[in-house]
């Protein structure tokens, strides 16, 4: 017998959601009655935080090993667990609350696309009431995060919510909704540097994490113009944009562009913050998953987009252990 856990959602009974496994701990482990805030926040599908947690990470530790040199003490140039800690509950939290604001901007929309009109919204396992309860809930938390930082950091994580807050509302007026969603997830890539350093005294000395954040800007566009490419029929019938119905069958060259420029965002600000060059490498090896990913990637094929897409958590392990490890060789260096 199929167990309910197993059901795609829909107006009809409770389930899972199309684009979720249904082996994940969230409809193993919380009572069924929870499952539609679990889903609203995107926790049975966990690498959106993780994308939102990259800029994050890498800003961190892009600041804890600028300017690494032999003779320096291990904990002076490796990230701050602390840190570290608090921007990951804060991506999760505030993910999450950005899912369910976005959700009730697109309820309507989201009930004429297949993919999306098993959320819990469209298919009135929970109203919109409890949707904005559970919002404030979450944001409650990314709050707690907040104001453990300096203020200068509190200050420029209020700023992104302006964007946070248009951006449900691009895809209906522009096909480069992408864009706005870029400006927002890489946002950290600001906040992370902030974090360590507190308030630049001039614009120079901020300059490493705004070419962090141009060049994630860039590789958001180009891994949610490979999602994007799921719903692209369906984006069409209903009448809003997206990149990948503005790329289309140009799609592998404008991946070249955005994730090449990406690259050579990301090398710019590592050689402004003079991170070792060790470092070079995980952006070397990024580079490489990158390049593969425009390879094989068949825009036909929605299966094989949503693993690219999620492919790209790998991109962050390799950026950030590529900042990490080339901090610690300056410690090691010595011994060899």
């Amino acid at each position: 017998m199929t167990s309910e856990k197993d059901i795609i959602q829909s107006s009809e009974g409770q389930g899972r959601v199309f684009d979720a496994p249904s082996g994940h701990w969230v409809y193993r482990a919380l009572p069924a009655w929870l499952w539609p805030y679990a889903q609203l926040a995107r926790w049975d599908r966990p690498i959106g935080w993780w994308l939102l947690l990259w800029p994050c990470w890498w800003s961190v530790a892009l600041a804890s090993s600028a300017g690494a040199k032999v003779g320096d003490s291990v904990w002076s140039i490796i990230p701050s667990p602390w840190h570290l800690a608090l921007l990951l509950i804060g991506a999760v939290a505030m993910r999450g609350a950005g899912c369910t604001y976005n959700d009730l901007a697109d309820q309507d929309i989201d009930n004429q696309v297949a993919r999306t009109r098993s959320r819990p919204l469209p298919s009135g396992q929970v109203t919109r009431k409890q949707a904005k309860i559970f919002i404030a809930l979450q944001a409650l938390v990314g709050l707690l995060v907040l104001i453990q930082f300096n203020g200068f950091t509190i200050l420029l994580s209020i700023a992104s919510l302006v964007i946070v807050a248009i951006y449900p509302f691009m895809k209906r007026f522009t096909n480069w909704p992408q864009l706005v969603l870029g400006l927002a997830f890489s946002w950290g890539a600001l906040v992370g540097w902030a974090a360590h350093f507190g308030a630049p005294a001039t614009l120079k000395d901020f300059l490493p994490p705004l070419l962090l954040y141009a060049g994630s800007i860039l590789w958001v566009i180009g891994y949610d113009t490979i999602y994007a490419h799921q719903d692209k029929e369906d984006d069409a019938l209903v009448g809003v944009g997206s990149t990948a119905r503005l790329f289309g069958s140009r799609t592998r060259e404008a991946l070249m562009v955005l994730y090449g420029g990406a690259l050579v965002l990301f090398l710019w600000a590592f050689a402004m913050a003079e991170v070792p060059m060790p470092a070079v490498a995980g952006l070397l090896a990024a580079g490489a998953h990158m390049y593969r990913q425009i390879m094989v990637l068949d825009i036909d094929d929605p299966a094989q987009c949503l693993r690219l897409f999620h492919s790209n958590k790998v991109v962050g392990w390799l950026i950030f252990a590529g900042l990490v490890l080339g901090a610690l060789w300056t410690v090691v260096k010595p011994f060899f």
